[in-house]
């Protein structure tokens, strides 16, 4: 039997996020070729990874049909010009695609089962709505298995300020003007920059571009902005668009292996993965996944809640980062959470943002010598959270 081996994740890099729709970025590419430059651009940045001795490209989409389907691993891996010989597959946990990608190969290689792996993912939702020819069995409502709010996610995020009343529409906003701000801040000091892939772009009426950064965030929100914008999910809410991440189109990927194969092959890792948990919660309030999961990945970890230096929340709504701070003691604007701003700024493309998350940690811990631990989290969309905990080997 194989004994465990140290998983390490070397090096990530995504697509600039676009908005969904006519005019967004991406309206005329396919979701395909998004891929496709990713992996291209992390065999390019790492010289000394022969591309033969990747063992598995690991590509999650939630929408799993038109040029997202066709065993997306394995078909990108291929355009990607991948030896054939490199084996890939499809992923699917919603929200957690990517994340789930990375644990899934990165088990595989504890195992021995691979040395190194390609692990990401993609979400057009321009081309490919949120439950695009999904068929949901009817006993779910029939037997009253989920509340009706459960199948759309805005409902889930105003049933989570039913549950925590103390998170006033007004908080949800300030983060969100936080998030923003940080954002901006980010891109200003070059940290987003550097693991963004420029992705050739066409459109029938312009001709081909280039997109070299994200399209969502908004820098100059303010709190009056937000405050006039309407509530969608319910008549006198509290969710907004302002306070939730976009619809947006994006593609990310990274390189895991096991430590001794990284050194083996002169490959700079950036983190170890200490700990990973999935956990299930009732589905009309999704958004709170994130915190038995952390639970359980801590746990699991031997560590406390005060072991974690650095937080990467995923931000589909204000909310439900502002409930996974009141329950584990933290404040709203403390600065080990989201350093670099998060999903409300940068946009939220499904299956693809757990890779994101590790992408802006591994970069934060480069900076931060002085801390050992992160998280990666984020909630998923039928009552789940998954939670990633690494260490820092800068």
């Amino acid at each position: 039997m194989p004994s465990s081996r140290d998983v390490v994740f070397v090096d990530g890099v995504r697509t600039p996020f676009g908005r969904s729709g006519p005019k967004g970025l991406y309206a005329e590419t396919r979701a395909d070729d998004l891929v496709v430059r990713v992996i291209r651009e992390l065999v390019r940045r790492n010289p000394n990874l022969p591309p033969e001795r990747v063992d598995e490209v690991a590509i999650a989409a939630t929408t799993q049909i038109g040029d997202q389907g066709l065993t997306i691993g394995r078909s990108a891996a291929v355009l990607a010009g991948l030896p054939k010989t490199v084996p890939g597959y499809a992923i699917d946990r919603m929200c957690a695609g990517a994340m789930t990608a990375v644990t899934t190969v990165a088990g595989g290689i504890a195992f021995g089962a691979y040395d190194v792996a390609i692990a990401g993912g993609v979400e057009h939702m321009g081309r490919h709505p949120m439950g695009e020819g999904v068929d949901p069995n009817p006993r779910f409502l029939s037997e009253k298995l989920v509340d009706p709010s459960a199948l759309v996610m805005g409902m889930t995020a105003e049933n989570l300020h039913d549950r925590y009343p103390t998170i006033s529409k007004q908080r949800a906003d300030a983060y969100a003007v936080l998030s923003q701000e940080k954002a901006a801040k980010a891109y200003a000091d070059g940290k987003i920059q550097p693991d963004l892939v420029p992705t050739a772009i066409r459109t029938a009426e312009k001709g081909w571009g280039l997109a070299v950064e994200d399209e969502a965030p908004r820098p100059g929100t303010t709190m009056e902005g937000l405050s006039g914008l309407k509530t969608p999910f319910r008549p006198h809410g509290h969710v907004t668009a302002g306070n939730s991440s976009g619809i947006n189109d994006g593609a990310t990927g990274c390189v895991v292996a096991a430590a001794e194969v990284a050194e083996e092959l002169g490959l700079a890792p950036k983190m170890r993965l200490v700990s990973y948990a999935f956990a299930g919660v009732d589905p009309e309030v999704m958004g709170v996944g994130p915190i038995p999961s952390t639970e359980k990945a801590l746990r699991l970890a031997g560590l406390g809640i005060s072991d974690i230096g650095l937080f990467e929340i995923n931000e589909a709504f204000a909310v439900q980062v502002l409930a996974f701070l009141e329950h584990f003691g933290l404040a709203d604007d403390d600065a080990r959470v989201n350093a670099y701003g998060g999903a409300i700024a940068y946009g939220h493309p499904l299956a693809s943002s757990g890779v994101r998350l590790m992408t802006q940690l591994a970069r934060q811990f480069g900076e931060r010598p002085d801390v050992r631990y992160g998280i990666t989290t984020m909630c998923v969309g039928m009552g789940m959270g998954g939670t990633v905990i690494w260490e820092n080997l800068a």
